[in-house]
């Protein structure tokens, strides 16, 4: 599998980020790219404590645009997350979708952990998803013709159990679509990143918000593409960019065999 990844400076306007994302995918296409990866809130990134404005449904405009890319282009798309409207409810879910070559919608997943943090005494924000997110519930991984994948966003990094039981359930390749902040991501971001790829020994794709945003919020970037040894493959720069590596199944089969620590489990 080629996989692409693409990194963003999403803001709060629809229109102007579908725009960049498809300008991006349209590049990751052109280096060979037939699985690709946006991040966490692609389509709107809202001001830190405002209101979610931009809210849909699963046959709203986002994911009809998803599934109309990857059915344009035949590639398996993974759509970053979005704010999902939810029934009888102020709050939203914050829902990854993907899609296949096909345009069909393939797993949705609904983020599990959200990030309530105070990072002022780093120098950061406060941040509170939950006064607006409602959690996920349930792991998701999906079947492709180069092996499973399973589904994470951002904050949900931090919890190894999630990827344990997604490669209990099979998953040969991680995506963590995220909007890490500066304060973490310098410190954590691609550390907590190759641990998840060596502890379940699979390749790990990390699309992610870059740059300064409206609000003045500001994301760490640096997204990745790491193997199942925890050798990272390609890394961004900090500005939008797509960065593209090739993900043979030969070097998951050589790193299970070589070191089966997944067989060995006691828990």
């Amino acid at each position: 599998m080629r996989a692409g990844v693409v990194q963003m400076t999403s803001g709060d306007d629809l229109a102007a980020n579908l725009a960049a994302a498809e300008a991006l995918l349209d590049t990751a296409v052109s280096r060979g790219a037939e699985f690709v990866a946006l991040p966490e809130n692609f389509a709107y990134l809202r001001r830190e404590g405002e209101p979610i404005a931009c809210t849909e449904r699963l046959d709203g405009e986002v994911v009809s645009t998803l599934r109309r890319w990857s059915r344009e282009r035949r590639i398996w798309l993974v759509g970053g997350s979005f704010p999902e409207a939810i029934d009888a409810d102020s709050r939203v879910h914050n829902t990854c979708v993907v899609c296949s070559p096909s345009g069909e919608v393939v797993a949705i997943y609904r983020k599990i952990h959200l990030f309530d943090v105070d990072l002022r005494s780093r120098g950061g924000d406060v941040y509170r998803e939950s006064s607006l997110v409602a959690p996920g519930s349930e792991p998701a991984v999906f079947d492709t013709p180069y092996g499973r994948v399973g589904l994470s966003i951002c904050y949900d990094l931090r919890f190894p159990e999630l990827y344990r039981e997604l490669a209990a359930r099979g998953a040969s390749h991680l995506v963590v679509p995220s909007a890490f902040t500066r304060e973490t991501g310098k410190d954590h971001w691609e550390v907590l990143l190759r641990a998840r790829a060596i502890e379940n020994q699979a390749f790990v794709l990390a699309p992610a918000q870059c740059g300064r945003h409206a609000g003045g919020r500001t994301t760490h970037g640096r997204s990745l593409l790491i193997d199942p040894w925890g050798i990272v493959l390609a890394q961004a720069a900090d500005e939008p960019c797509v960065i593209v590596a090739d993900c043979p199944a030969e070097r998951l089969l050589q790193v299970r065999s070589a070191l089966p620590a997944l067989e060995h489990r006691r828990f």
